[in-house]
């Protein structure tokens, strides 16, 4: 019996010990010392410096007045040679501790380019300019072609590609990060221009991209997969818009007799056959003024595809009789949606969303993918798509 006694005192003294020790390290862990911030911190400029203060609590950061985050870690990015003064506060259930230091950003050795740096993928979708603009040569690869619209969009001196129909993309690359500021951050190149209806003075030639963009958090000098974030233009929350539209392309058979249309310019109207993930199904049209294959010849596959958000259509038969079509352009956030010396062409990062359409915070970015937004056809004008002759960082002059 004394024995039985001598276990359970045993017990509930260990017991006792234990949940004293729990409550001792929950408190210290409550009330461990946060070390505090550095005296200053140096960084180049279009570089990230990243802050952690690790310790629980309500994180503010801000330089002078101007909060610029509130998580508990901070990526801070300018591309200003300049000294900035850092606060950080934290607020533990109600008591504020603040920190003070300095950012001291300086000028990065050697210089960057404004301009595309590299291009990581390129992929058109079926189209009148497909196997032209890049030229394919017989023999021509999936990496050939890729080192053509290299050529044609690294660098100052470019000129255009283009993506095809709905789903055709090109993915670019900086050799810096470009900068999350206040404002429009870069810029992307097209061939949009305005058309000359007084009524819809912001009208013309627009061919409109999905733009989705990606900061290498974790430096490997490419874009993962979770890395990609869409910019969120002015269509993306309407309900005309499709995300996660897919599309399917199959090979034609060029040597068919054609099923010529009812206007000359439809030489066959039964060309490329395609079908998506709504239960549509319908042909791209082959027109009179390329007889080239509108199918990328590097491709064997009898079939590829797409997927991405897309919006509505814009082109629309002024005329009356398809003599004179127009493309309206959607008000921001897209590429080859307005002229290149117009602001629209510029974009802000802080449009950026997750899948969830929820915003998010990039410090910056590193990469730039553009795919064709529409799928349409614009009778004798042919299929809407999307053209791309480069992109460039708005703070490097």
């Amino acid at each position: 019996m004394d024995r039985n006694i001598f276990k359970i005192l045993k017990t509930v003294l260990a017991v006792f010990l234990l949940v004293g020790m729990t409550a001792c390290k929950s408190d210290r862990d409550e009330d461990s010392p946060f070390n505090g911030l550095e005296e200053s911190y140096t960084i180049n400029r279009f570089n990230v410096l990243n802050i952690a203060a690790n310790v629980s609590g309500k994180m503010t950061w801000s330089i002078k007045d101007s909060i610029i985050s509130e998580g508990s870690e901070l990526d801070f990015i300018s591309p200003y040679i300049k000294t900035y003064p850092l606060t950080l506060k934290i607020d533990q259930n109600g008591k504020v501790k603040t920190y003070q230091s300095t950012i001291i950003v300086n000028k990065e050795p050697g210089s960057y380019s404004k301009y595309v740096s590299n291009v990581l993928d390129f992929r058109p979708a079926v189209g009148q300019f497909t196997n032209e603009i890049p030229e394919y040569m017989v023999g021509d690869t999936s990496s050939s072609m890729l080192q053509k619209a290299k050529g044609s969009l690294v660098g100052s001196n470019t000129s255009m590609i283009s993506l095809g129909g709905f789903g055709g993309y090109v993915v670019l690359g900086f050799d810096h990060t470009i900068p999350n500021m206040n404002g429009r951050d870069f810029k992307i190149l097209g061939n949009a221009f305005w058309g000359n209806n007084a009524n819809e003075p912001r009208s013309g030639s627009c061919e409109p991209g999905i733009i989705m963009v990606a900061y290498d958090r974790n430096k490997n000098g490419k874009p993962d997969d979770n890395e990609w974030y869409e910019i969120a233009g002015s269509e993306y929350f309407k309900n005309t818009t499709v995300k996660n539209y897919s599309i399917t392309y199959f090979k034609p058979n060029e040597n068919k007799p054609p099923v010529p249309g009812n206007e000359p310019w439809q030489a066959d109207i039964e060309y490329v056959k395609w079908q998506d993930n709504l239960g549509n199904t319908g042909f791209k049209t082959k027109n009179g003024f390329h007889d080239h294959s509108f199918y990328p010849l590097w491709i064997s596959d009898a079939s590829y595809g797409f997927s991405g958000t897309k919006i509505q259509n814009n082109y629309y038969d002024q005329s009356g009789n398809g003599s004179y079509w127009v493309g309206k352009s959607y008000d921001f956030g897209y590429a080859d949606n307005a002229p290149n010396n117009d602001e629209a062409s510029n974009i802000d990062i802080s449009w950026a969303v997750d899948k969830n359409g929820k915003y998010v915070k990039l410090p910056g970015i590193d990469f730039v993918k553009v795919h064709t937004a529409v799928n349409q056809e614009a009778g004798w004008l042919g299929e809407v798509s999307t053209e791309v002759a480069g992109a460039y960082d708005l703070y490097i002059k």
